[in-house]
Formats: structure tokens, sequence, C-alpha cells
């Protein structure tokens, strides 16, 4: 009987992996090399067993063999496995022979992995070192993978899903290590889980993530569908302006089975890659966790949008959250759209253009729900976030605003939303209706009368009334208190007496 591979045991080799790169060569940069590393590892023993199979089955006739492998979900080169590179860890030109094997990879599979590895260069002395010293860490690296328990063949790992969570896993732990910058690009998982449960993403639905990252919001959102439906009948999308990133999110993808998803590389604001029939695509469920009030996001071409998704107005130019709110909001279909987006506290009082968009939003009837998150929840900030709901054809008029900022499970560095919180947080937003000290269902006119300012306290009173001071029971405590001192006291003196001490 094969023996399995947990979740855990790849985990732990993977981190360890990182000890070859950890205080030489900065996360934001060695991560990419960790996670390429792990998807030729994944693709190669995926390959090295069904070969396998083949051998058996057509008794070594290569030609049956290689027309059989032809139909696979994709091709791996001969001499661009893992073992072939490994059986090279002592070349002196180790890292060009890396990128030959990926660039054959990439070649053989170019409708699935066209560009991926254009960002990645294992030959880089600005990354990794002059030749000896980057000789050494590829050597060290391709060691590290080649650990007898990292056997990623299906008959080991015994469910993909296993390879897409040690991805994430490694993903989550750079950002967490990383600060901001790595943090741009992954949002935690509890977070994603939450955003997917309240956009509630259906089967044969279309979902985006304009400003995808790593893609992890994406994939929460299928894997509500596929638990909950038991259906792969939905179709990913997403755009990453950062091509590494942009090559991790494909990489995430594959690895997850999602190989159809497509996932374009550019600025979604100033252009925006996901077009039919010359405007933008239309989706059911848009989800993103945007970076936070960015500066030069685009403000001098939005003006002229060729796709019309400022006409509320404009947002300042050093803080971009509704330039990407309103191209969400552009982007869902008529009837049954949705939008869940990420947001600093600042998007929901801040004034001057920022307002007026507010404003034609609420009274467009379009802003169902403003859940405000507690603080630390995210890697490399501190500061609160929302989470605003967005829908066409709502049902009524109303807005629900929930204060879920006190409630998490305290961690030492990051914050946590647990399932409990989570599960609040939907069956409040499900029954949409007022809870004492949590959330409140506040109605256009009081929004209106709020200047339209959506600061959650102004609709959630958390005032806790303190308990009123008994002023006796006090009095009596303390001359309780004084007794005890003086006792304590003459029974003290008295030990210092019989000791020959003067009291």
């Amino acid at each position: 009987m094969t023996t399995k591979i947990n979740q855990g045991e790849i985990n732990a080799i993977l981190w360890k992996a990182c000890d070859t790169f950890r205080g030489v060569v900065d996360a934001s940069q060695y991560k990419d090399y960790i996670l390429v590393m792990l998807f030729v590892k994944y693709i190669s023993d995926v390959w090295k067993e069904k070969y396998e199979e083949l051998e058996e089955q057509y008794k070594g006739d290569e030609e049956r063999i290689r027309r059989r492998l032809e139909r696979e979900r994709f091709v791996l080169p001969k001499e661009c496995s893992f073992d072939d590179l490994y059986d090279q860890r002592n070349e002196s030109n180790i890292g060009e022979l890396i990128n030959i094997a990926l660039e054959k990879i990439e070649a053989s599979n170019k409708k699935k992995l066209e560009g991926i590895f254009r960002n990645i260069d294992f030959n880089s002395e600005a990354n990794l070192g002059q030749t000896k010293d980057r000789n050494a860490r590829l050597k060290h690296l391709l060691e590290d993978f080649n650990d007898k328990r990292l056997d990623l063949r299906p008959s080991k790992v015994g469910n993909l899903d296993i390879i897409g969570n040690a991805y994430e896993y490694l993903i989550a732990k750079f950002a967490a290590g990383a600060g901001k910058k790595a943090g741009e690009f992954f949002t935690p998982p509890q977070v994603s889980e939450l955003i997917a449960e309240l956009v509630e993403p259906k089967a044969g639905e279309r979902i985006c993530d304009p400003a995808c990252g790593s893609a992890s919001l994406l994939m929460k959102c299928a894997y509500q569908i596929i638990r909950n439906e038991d259906s792969k009948d939905f179709s990913l999308y997403g755009q990453e302006i950062t091509g590494s990133t942009w090559a991790l999110a494909k990489m995430n993808m594959f690895l997850h089975g999602m190989d159809n998803a497509r996932i374009e590389w550019g600025d979604t604001i100033r252009s925006p890659k996901l077009i039919e029939d010359d405007i933008t695509m239309k989706f059911e469920v848009v989800v993103a966790n945007p970076p936070f009030s960015l500066d030069k996001w685009g403000y001098e071409e939005a003006g002229a949008d060729a796709y019309n998704r400022f006409h509320r107005g404009l947002p300042p130019k050093t803080k971009g959250d509704y330039a990407f709110i309103s191209h969400m909001v552009e982007t869902i279909t008529e009837d049954s759209g949705r939008v869940g987006v990420v947001v600093p506290h600042g998007v929901l009082f801040r004034g001057s253009s920022e307002g007026k968009i507010r404003k034609q939003l609420i009274d467009d009837n379009l802003l169902d729900a403003v859940i405000g998150l507690p603080s630390n929840l995210f890697y490399g900030t501190g500061i609160p976030a929302a989470i605003l709901i967005f829908k066409k054809n709502k049902s009524d008029d109303k807005t629900l605003f929930i204060d879920a900022s006190r409630e998490f499970l305290d961690g030492k560095n990051q914050d946590f939303l647990r399932d409990q919180d989570i599960k609040k947080i939907i069956d409040v937003y499900k029954a949409r209706d007022c809870v004492d000290k949590y959330a409140h269902l506040a109605t256009i006119e009081e929004i209106q009368e709020n200047d339209y300012n959506l600061n959650i306290p102004r609709y959630v009173d958390t005032f806790e009334e303190e308990e009123e001071i008994d002023i006796n029971a006090v009095q009596k405590e303390i001359k309780d208190l004084e007794n005890d001192l003086a006792r304590v006291q003459k029974e003290m003196a008295g030990y210092l007496q019989e000791l020959g001490y003067e009291a």
C-alpha cells in the first residue's frame, strides 16, 4: 500500500528549503525561486508517474507512449524534468541550464503557461549573487527539493489540492515575513473565505478579481461553488499589474487544476485587459483586495477613459481606492452582479471628489453592506479595513452596517478571524436585520442625514455603559483594607520584638 504524504510534511520540507536563501537574499526575491522550483518538481513527478504507467501498459513502446502523453494536461520536454536538473546540480552553469529548461517547458505548453517564467532568472547575479555563490545556492535548492519525502506523484499526494495548498502556504509565509510589499499579493485566507461567502458565487457564473495578486481570493470563490454545488461550471478571470505576481497566479491556478482560468498581466485602471466587443467584460461576481489608497493610480488617463468607468467622478490623484471600486461596479452584470471589495476606512468618510462618488453610488442604490473588520488582519499593515458589498438590482433600498471589529483571535504578530466570527458575519448579513451593538440596517434617509458619511459608529452603537459605582460599598472595602493593614502591621511588630529588633 502506498504511503501518502500529508500537508504538514510537505509544508515543513518546503519551508526548510527556504533556509538556502533566508538571510542572504530578500524574501521578496527568493520566493519566486522557491515557488517556481515547487512547480517544476510537481509537474515532473506527475509526468514521471504517468510515463511509468504507460510504459507498463504499452510494454515500453516509446512511440505509443509519446502519442498518449501528448494528450495530457501539460507536456514535459525531454531533459527538462526536476531529476534532469538535479543530475546537473554541480555544473558551473546550473543557473543557465535551469533557465533553458523553463523556456522549453513554457514553449511546450504555450496555451496554458506562456510567459509565466519570463520574470524569473535563475542565472541572475543581482538576485542570487556571483557565480560561485549562485551555483552553491542553486545546488542546495535542488538538493532540498530532492528530499525523498517530497514525492509529489498523484499516488503519493492523493489530491491535487495538497499541492495548491502548499503553494498558498508558502505565499502566506512570505507575505507574513516580508511586510507590506509581500502583503500586497496575498489576502489572508479567512478574509478571502469571508468575501467569497458574502458574494455567494454560483454555478454558471463568471468571477473576476481585477487586482488578483496570487489569485487566492479567486480560488476561494471557486471552491465555494465546488463545495456548495459540487460543480466546476464557472469561469475565473483576473488581472495583475506585477509580472512576478501574475506568474504566481498562473501557476497557482494550474496547481489547483483550474487550467482554463484567464489571468491577464497589466494595469487594470490604465489598461484593462478583460475586454469583449470593445467594452469591459461583465461578470456576475467581482471581488478584490486592491492596494490601499494607491498614489499615482492613473488619474491623468482616467478622465479620457474609453470605457466610461469613472462617470460618477474622478478619485483624487493620490488615492486610487474609488478608481478600483468604480471599475468593479462598472464590470458587473445588470441583473445579478455583486461586488466584494476590501477598503481602508477612509473610503467610508473622506470628502471632496471621493464624497461625490460615494454619494452617487448610494443614490444609485448599489451599496448593500459595510462590514468593519478587526485591525491587524492583513500582512504588513495594522490598520483596520472594511468590506464593501455592492449589488445591482437590489431587493430593497437599505444598507446593512456590521461592526465585526471586536470579535477575533488575538495572534502574536497578526490577528485572525475565527470560524465562529465568519459565521456570525454571514448569518447577520443574510438575515439583514439589526443586532444590538453589532449590526444596523440603515435607510437611505439615515445615510443622507449623515451627509453620506458611512463611518460605522454613526450607525452601530457599540458604547458599553459603565457599571454604576456603589460609593458605600467602596468605602466599606477601603475601611476593611485599612483594618487588615493595621492587623498585619501589629503582627509584624510582635514578630520583630521576638527577634530582638525595635518595632
